[in-house]
């Protein structure tokens, strides 16, 4: 279930001057009714940074990267939990409850903290310890797990049988996904209203890349973007260890209902059976996208380049999108005269356990 709007078509861009250069400057297009219930801690408009270094090492036109690691608790995750948070406040709530392969759990104990409702975090045994501890000072009831994200759902389901907090799993609820989306929102205006050719996106449970879609087509519908902007084609990047939708989409299975994956260094990529696994494929059918799967060793070696030639300490993640645009460099499915856009989703500094002396 995704949120709908009335957007507003005589709504301008001219709005958002001198907005505070958060995701909130977005309010319209946002479902929180009531500003006085917003639970921030300065989550959006992280940077969009050009990569000369990288791009002349490799004969590319134009490489960027936005880098979402620079949000508040180190990830992406700090924009839809920031979200769903300020609407379950709004809406009464006492209390969250998630599976996390990590990031996303660190968000919210964080974000429970401020607004003052109890957390409960699921999360993976083999989780670095570094998620665990953050979740321990916001003060979250953590549980540690033996397997993937999917057995702490169903662990979370166990715990909440009756329902005593609100469940902040992937696409569960409609508000995560809004606060995702504005990552679309911001590439568009940092880019003066223009966008890149292709998008590179590690896509686990998939609400980022779902997100920034839809931001794209309501800015398509407020008339944001003009008609003759063309969309991004998008890929989701996904860990040779756990790549269920391609899997789904090369055939070999008719969903990921079934699909067992394996732990990988990009934790939060470690999401075998995504509930947003057909509209990830809407995503990449409607753009003319693909996805592509990185090694773990690929990952390290994306994570280094990026490290010495561009000063990024990016999430395994963020090395994975960038050796998967070597990849379809290679196969000539992107082109050097194209510009391309990386979506680092966190700091690498949370994955030190699984990368230490790596470099």
């Amino acid at each position: 279930m995704l949120a709908r709007y009335m957007l507003d078509q005589s709504l301008s861009k001219d709005v958002l001057h001198g907005r505070p250069a958060t995701m909130w400057r977005y309010q319209e297009q946002l479902p929180l009714l009531d500003n006085d219930h917003m639970v921030s801690l300065g989550e959006g408009m992280t940077p969009l940074l050009t990569l000369n270094r990288l791009a002349a090492r490799h004969g590319l036109a134009t490489v960027t990267l936005k880098d979402e690691g620079q949000n508040p608790t180190g990830s992406f995750k700090a924009r839809g939990l920031s979200m769903a948070i300020s609407k379950a406040k709004e809406l009464g709530v006492e209390g969250c409850i998630i599976p996390t392969a990590g990031n996303a759990g660190v968000a919210m104990a964080a974000y429970c903290a401020k607004a003052g409702m109890a957390a409960t975090v699921v999360m993976p045994r083999h989780t670095p310890q570094a998620f665990k501890e953050e979740c321990y000072w916001y003060g979250a009831d953590v549980h540690l797990i033996d397997g993937l994200i999917n057995d702490c759902a169903a662990h979370v389901r166990q715990l909440n049988a009756n329902g005593q907090w609100l469940d902040v799993s992937t696409l569960k609820e409609p508000y995560r996904i809004e606060g995702k989306k504005t990552m679309g929102y911001e590439i568009a205006e940092q880019m003066n209203w223009q966008l890149p050719d292709v998008i590179l996106y590690p896509a686990g449970g998939g609400t980022g890349l779902i997100g920034i879609w839809k931001a794209f087509r309501e800015m398509q519908e407020m008339g944001w973007l003009a008609p003759d902007v063309k969309l991004p084609r998008m890929v989701a990047v996904q860990a040779a260890n756990c790549c269920p939708l391609i899997e789904t989409l090369a055939g070999r299975q008719p969903n990921s209902q079934n699909y067992n994956g394996r732990p990988t260094i990009a934790n939060g990529l470690a999401v075998p059976r995504p509930l947003g696994e057909a509209l990830m494929l809407k995503v990449l059918e409607e753009s003319n996208g693909t996805a592509v799967s990185i090694t773990d060793d690929e990952m390290v070696e994306g994570m280094r380049e990026l490290s010495r030639l561009e000063g990024l300490f990016v999430a395994p993640e963020g090395g994975a999108i960038w050796m998967a645009a070597r990849q379809l460099l290679k196969t000539g499915w992107l082109r050097e005269n194209e510009h391309m856009l990386l979506l680092n989703t966190g700091s690498g500094q949370k994955y030190m356990a699984n990368v230490e002396g790596r470099y």
